[in-house]
C-alpha cells in the first residue's frame, strides 16, 4: 500500500514538470503568450513585412506594449494589413509611427512605436498611416553591388 502512494505522488511530480517543461518551451519560442489585460485592436498597412509573425511583440521603449494579432494581404492597396491588440493601459498619441524592426542582427522581428505628439490617443479600430517596412537583408545587399558596380563604371569611363 505504502509503495503505491509514493509511485503515485511521484507519477504527479513528472507530471507537473511536464507540463512546466511544456510551458516554458511554448513561451520561449513565442507561440503563448498569457496576457489578461483588455486590449483595443489598431490596423496599419506596410509595403513588406519580412519575417514578421502573428503574436511578434509590439514595443515602445523596449517594453511590450501589444501583440501583432494577425497579418492579411491587401488585394486593393497591395500591401501587407497587420492588425494589432495593444493593452489598454498603454495609450498612444493617433500620429504615432511604426516599424518593423529586428532584435539582434538576424534575431526575430517586432514592430517598434513611437508615440507622436497629438492631443488625441488611439482608439478601438483606428489605422496607423506612417509606418516604415522592414529591412530586408538581400534588398540591402543588392543595392550596395549595384552602387559598387556603378562606382566601378564610372571610375573606368575617365
Amino acid at each position: 500500500m505504502q509503495r503505491s502512494k509514493n509511485d503515485v505522488w511521484v507519477g504527479i511530480f513528472v507530471i507537473i514538470g511536464a507540463m512546466a517543461i511544456l510551458f516554458l518551451a511554448l513561451q520561449s519560442a513565442n507561440l503563448l503568450s498569457l496576457s489578461f489585460q483588455s486590449t483595443y485592436v489598431i490596423t496599419a498597412k506596410f509595403e513588406n513585412v519580412g519575417g514578421l509573425k502573428p503574436k511578434a511583440a509590439v514595443r515602445s521603449g523596449g517594453v511590450v506594449v501589444g501583440r501583432v494579432d494577425a497579418i492579411a494581404f491587401d488585394d486593393k492597396t497591395f500591401q501587407a494589413r497587420v492588425t494589432l491588440a495593444m493593452e489598454k493601459r498603454y495609450a498612444f498619441p493617433k500620429d504615432s509611427s511604426l516599424k518593423i524592426l529586428t532584435s539582434g542582427l538576424l534575431g526575430e522581428q517586432y514592430i517598434g512605436i513611437e508615440a507622436g505628439a497629438e492631443a488625441t490617443n488611439l482608439a478601438a479600430g483606428d489605422a496607423i498611416t506612417a509606418t516604415q517596412s522592414a529591412v530586408v537583408l538581400e534588398n540591402l545587399i543588392s543595392q550596395f553591388l549595384y552602387s559598387k558596380a556603378a562606382e566601378g563604371s564610372a571610375g573606368n569611363k575617365k
